[in-house]
C-alpha cells in the first residue's frame, strides 16, 4: 500500500510539473519587459489598455448570456428525456456531441450564409443581431459539456420521486423545474457554467469572423503585435479561470453545508 501511494504521489508530482512549468515559464517571461531586471510593465500595459477592459467585459457579458441560454435549453431537455423519454437518451447524447465533430468555422460560415444582409433574416446587419448569433454559437460549442454536467447532476437525484411529490402538492411543470429540479442540480449547473465561461473567454473563430470585440480575437491580436504583453495576458487569463474555479468550489461547499444543516 505504501509503494502504491508513493507511485501515485510520483505521478501526481510529474503531472503538476507538466502543467505548472509552462505557466511558470510564461510568468517569468512576462516579467522581463524591462531589460536586466524583473518588472510589472507588461501587466501595467495590459491592464491599462482600454481595449482589454472592453473585450473582457464584452466576453463576460456574452458568457453570462450563453450560460443562461444553455441552462434554459438543456436543463428542461435533459429532465424530460430522463423522466419521460429514456429511450431517446442515446439520440440526444449523439446530437450533443455534434459540436465536437463540426468545426466552429463551419458554424460561423453557415451563420454568415443564412443571416447576411441579403438573406430573409438579416441578423448580421446589426450589432444586436451579431451578438445574438455569437451567443447561439457559443451555446452550441458548450453543448457537449453543459449537457453532460446537467445529466450527471440529474443522475445523482431521484427525478421521478421529486416530480411526483411536487405534483402531489399541486405544482406545475414550470414550478417543478424552477423550485425542485434546478436547486438540486445547482452544483452540476455551475460545473457546466465554468466550462462554458472558459470556452467563451478563449474562443476566437466565431468572434473574429462575426467581427465582434471579444477577448479571444484581442488575445490573438496582442500576440501578433507585442512581445511581453501576450505572456502577461495569458497569465491574467489563467488567473481569471482559476478564480472562477475557486468561486465554484467555494459555492459548492457552501451549498453542501447548507443542505446538510437542513
Amino acid at each position: 500500500m505504501k509503494s502504491g501511494r508513493l507511485v501515485s504521489g510520483l505521478f501526481f508530482g510529474l503531472a503538476c510539473l507538466y502543467f505548472l512549468l509552462p505557466l511558470v515559464g510564461t510568468l517569468e517571461f512576462s516579467l522581463r519587459a524591462r531589460r536586466g531586471e524583473y518588472s510589472l510593465d507588461a501587466y501595467r500595459n495590459v491592464l491599462g489598455d482600454p481595449q482589454f477592459h472592453q473585450t473582457i467585459g464584452y466576453s463576460f457579458i456574452l458568457s453570462m448570456a450563453t450560460i443562461v441560454l444553455g441552462v434554459l435549453i438543456i436543463a428542461p431537455t435533459a429532465f424530460w428525456v430522463r423522466l419521460k423519454l429514456p429511450r431517446l437518451r442515446p439520440v440526444v447524447e449523439f446530437l450533443t456531441l455534434m459540436p465536437l465533430v463540426i468545426p466552429p468555422i463551419v458554424i460561423v460560415f453557415g451563420y454568415i450564409r443564412l443571416y447576411n444582409t441579403s438573406s430573409w433574416l438579416p441578423l448580421l446587419g446589426s450589432s444586436a443581431g451579431s451578438d445574438f448569433l455569437l451567443v447561439c454559437g457559443y451555446a452550441t460549442l458548450s453543448l457537449p459539456y453543459m449537457y453532460r454536467a446537467i445529466d450527471t447532476g440529474l443522475r445523482a437525484i431521484d427525478v421521478s420521486t421529486l416530480t411526483e411529490a411536487a405534483q402531489s402538492l399541486g405544482a406545475g411543470w414550470v414550478t417543478i423545474m424552477a423550485k425542485v429540479i434546478l436547486p438540486n442540480i445547482l452544483v452540476a449547473i455551475l460545473s457546466g457554467a465554468f466550462l462554458t465561461f472558459a470556452i467563451v473567454i478563449g474562443e476566437y473563430v466565431l468572434a473574429a469572423l462575426l467581427n465582434r470585440p471579444a477577448f479571444g480575437p484581442y488575445m490573438v491580436w496582442m500576440g501578433g503585435n507585442k512581445a511581453y504583453e501576450p505572456a502577461a495576458l495569458a497569465v491574467v487569463a489563467f488567473a481569471i479561470t482559476w478564480a472562477s474555479m475557486g468561486l465554484i468550489q467555494l459555492f459548492s461547499r457552501f451549498s453542501k453545508h447548507t443542505q446538510a444543516r437542513r
